[in-house]
C-alpha cells in the first residue's frame, strides 16, 4: 500500500523559513505529479505548488517567489521551502500524489496525514 509521511512542520515566526518533506513508501515504480495543499481554519484546502515527474512547477501567485517545490525521484519524495513565511501561512500542509504506479496497483491520488504550520506575528 502507498502512503505519503510528511514532515517538518512548526512554529516560526513571520519572516522565517520551514522545510518540509513528503516521501511516498510502498512498491512504487512511478508517481505523476506531486504537490503539496494547505487548509487553514474555516478554509477550503488549497493547491500550494505541485511538480511533476519532468521537473515542471506551478506555485499559487500567494506564494509565488517565497516558496520552492522541488523532488527527488529516486527518493519518491517532494520538498517545499517555505521563505518569508506570513501569518496567513498558517495552515495544516498536506502532500498528494497523483497516477501512482506501484507493485499493488494505481492510485489516482494519494494524500498525507497532514503536518502543522504556524506562523506567528
Amino acid at each position: 500500500q502507498v502512503q505519503l509521511v510528511e514532515s517538518g512542520g512548526g512554529l516560526v515566526q513571520a519572516g522565517g523559513s520551514l522545510r518540509l518533506s513528503c516521501a511516498a513508501s510502498g512498491s512504487i515504480f512511478s508517481i505523476n505529479a506531486m504537490g503539496w495543499y494547505r487548509q487553514a481554519p474555516g478554509k477550503q484546502r488549497e493547491l500550494v505548488a505541485s511538480i511533476t515527474s519532468g521537473g515542471s512547477t506551478n506555485y499559487a501567485d500567494s506564494v509565488q517567489g517565497r516558496f520552492t517545490i522541488s523532488r527527488d525521484n529516486a527518493k519518491n519524495t517532494v520538498y517545499l521551502q517555505m521563505n518569508s513565511l506570513k501569518p496567513e501561512d498558517t495552515a495544516v500542509y498536506y502532500c498528494n500524489a497523483d497516477n501512482v504506479v506501484a507493485e499493488d496497483g494505481g492510485y489516482l491520488e494519494v494524500w498525507g496525514q497532514g503536518t502543522l504550520v504556524t506562523v506567528s506575528s
